[in-house]
Order: C-alpha cells, then structure tokens, then sequence
C-alpha cells in the first residue's frame, strides 16, 4: 500500500499571514500528517501541483485548550497539528491560492 501525495497534504491553510507569504515571498502553507518528513512533503507537492520545492520547513502546533462559551468549567481541548510552509522556484506558483484575498 503506497502513500499518495493528498494523504500527506491534508488541507491548505489560508490566513492573512499565509495570504501575505503566498503573494509576496512565494510561500505556501499546508496542514500536513503528523508522520510526514521534510522530503515527503516535498516530492507530496512536487507530483500533485506540478512545481518545483525550493525549501520546506516544518512547524509542530501544540494542542490548546479552550473554554466552552455555555459553561466556565468546562474546557475544550483542540488537537495540534503539524503545517509545512513551501518555498518555491522563483515563477511558479500554486493556482488555488490566486483568486484568495
């Protein structure tokens, strides 16, 4: 059983933060899986988005708690999760990242 590129990049994260590297340094950020190496990462979006990797670096978002609004003992705990930010080759670009302001 192989792994394909989409089990390794679960989602995009799309923020103001991410919008402002997308459009000005040419970096892209994604949720990746919590097993996923730096060059994992790198070959998951080489072969789905048809780019060229420049440089990979990996964050570890630790888990939070918060509280329910309804109730002040009662927390909620969010799960942490693990973003790639990808630099690419100066001209390339990720094209569902265009039309996001």
């Amino acid at each position: 059983m192989s792994i394909s590129a989409f089990d390794i990049i679960r989602q995009p994260i799309v923020t103001e933060k991410s919008n402002y590297l997308s459009s000005n340094l040419q970096q892209y950020v994604f949720e990746v899986a919590s097993f996923a190496t730096r060059e994992q990462v790198k070959t998951a979006v080489e072969t789905a988005f048809d780019v060229k990797v420049v440089n990979v670096n990996i964050i570890n978002t630790p888990a939070k708690s918060t509280r329910n609004s309804r109730s002040r003992r009662l927390t909620i705990r969010k799960r942490g999760i693990k973003k790639a930010i990808i630099t690419l080759k100066p001209g390339d670009r990720i094209p569902f990242f265009e039309g996001v302001e």
